[in-house]
C-alpha cells in the first residue's frame, strides 16, 4: 500500500512523509495503541460507526484513554478529502502517546488498495493451519491474553503471515488447543456445507470482524443459514468451500488448506455471491 495522505490530532492534516508520531510514544515504545482499517468505495468509509465503536472497546481493554469518536471522524474526513481518492483503504489509530506525558494521540491514514487482492481472489487462497497452543478457556476469560482486541501489538500476526509464505500459502489459520480452529492473522474464517455457513463463534476469544457481521447480515438474502460455535480443523479441511472475510480483502475464496484441496479446489460459489453482495451494499 502507498500512504496517500495523513491527518493527526491537534495538527491536522500533515505531509505524509513527515514525522507524525515520537519516538518514546508507546505505540512504537510497548505496542501499546489501538487501531482499525476499513475500505472506502466511492469517498466513502464502509461500516465507518461499528469501526469506530469497535476501537473505543480496544482501546478500554487495554486501558487506553477513550478516544474522542467526533475527533477520529473528523480526522478521517480531513484525511480523504486531502487524498482525493475515490477507492482506498482507511486507517485509524489511537495511541496514549509520549511515554509519561499522558496526551492520547489520533491518526488517521489513507492508503491505496493492494493491487494483489484481485488477482488472488481470482485464483483463491491457499491456508496453513498454525497452532497457538493456547487453551480455549484461556482464550475466552484471561484478559491479559486480549482476545478479540484489535491492538498494534502485532508481531505475532505478521510472524503467521511470513511461515505460512514460506510454506508455499497465501495466509494463515490458527488453532487453539485440541485443534479448535479461531481466526486468521488478519481475517475471519469460513466455510460452507450445502446450504449452510460456518464459522467460529466469538466465545472463542476470536475479533468481531464488522465484514463478518455483514456476511452474516447478507447470508439470509443470498439464501444460506449461519451457524457460529466451536469447530475444530477437520470442519474446514472437509467443506464443500471455504473464504475468509476482512475490511480490505473483502472476501477471499480458499481452495487448499495445508496442501490439500478445499471441495474441489476452486474459488465457490457462496463466496462469490456473498462478495457480489457486499460489494452491492458498500456502492448502495
Amino acid at each position: 500500500m502507498t500512504l496517500l495522505a495523513l491527518a493527526v490530532t491537534g495538527r491536522g492534516v500533515v505531509d505524509p512523509t513527515s514525522p507524525a508520531v515520537f519516538a518514546d510514544d508507546e505505540a512504537f515504545l510497548r505496542g501499546r495503541a489501538a487501531f482499525e482499517t476499513l475500505r472506502v468505495y466511492g469517498g466513502r468509509p464502509f461500516k465507518l460507526e461499528p469501526h469506530l465503536e469497535r476501537l473505543a472497546s480496544s482501546a478500554g481493554r487495554i486501558d487506553l484513554p477513550l478516544p474522542d469518536l467526533d475527533v477520529l471522524r473528523t480526522l478521517a474526513g480531513d484525511a480523504l478529502a486531502a487524498s482525493g481518492a475515490s477507492d482506498a483503504v482507511l486507517r485509524l489509530y489511537w495511541t496514549p502517546g509520549r511515554e509519561g506525558h499522558g496526551e492520547p494521540l489520533g491518526l488517521a491514514l489513507v492508503a491505496t488498495i493492494p493491487a494483489s487482492h484481485e488477482e488472488v481472489r481470482a485464483r483463491g487462497m491457499r491456508l496453513v493451519a498454525l497452532p497457538l497452543g493456547v487453551p480455549i478457556e484461556l482464550r475466552r476469560n484471561a484478559p491479559w491474553v486480549l482476545g478479540g482486541v484489535k491492538s498494534t501489538s502485532y508481531a505475532v500476526n505478521m510472524a503467521a503471515d511470513a511461515e505460512a509464505k514460506r510454506r508455499g500459502a497465501d495466509d494463515a489459520v490458527f488453532l487453539a488447543e485440541d485443534d479448535i480452529l479461531l481466526e486468521g492473522p488478519v481475517t475471519n474464517v469460513w466455510w460452507r456445507r450445502g446450504e449452510t455457513l460456518y464459522t467460529p463463534s466469538l466465545e472463542v476469544g476470536i475479533l468481531a470482524g464488522v465484514t463478518r457481521a455483514t456476511v452474516m447480515e447478507l447470508s439470509g438474502t443470498e439464501g444460506f443459514a449461519v451457524e457460529e460455535g466451536v469447530y475444530r480443523l477437520p470442519e474446514l479441511a472437509g467443506a464443500d468451500e471455504a473464504f475468509t472475510s476482512s475490511s480490505v480483502r473483502e472476501l477471499m475464496p480458499v481452495v487448499a488448506l495445508d496442501g490439500v484441496p478445499v471441495g474441489n479446489g476452486q474459488p465457490g460459489s457462496a463466496a462469490q455471491r456473498l462478495q457480489q453482495a457486499l460489494r452491492r451494499v458498500a456502492a448502495a
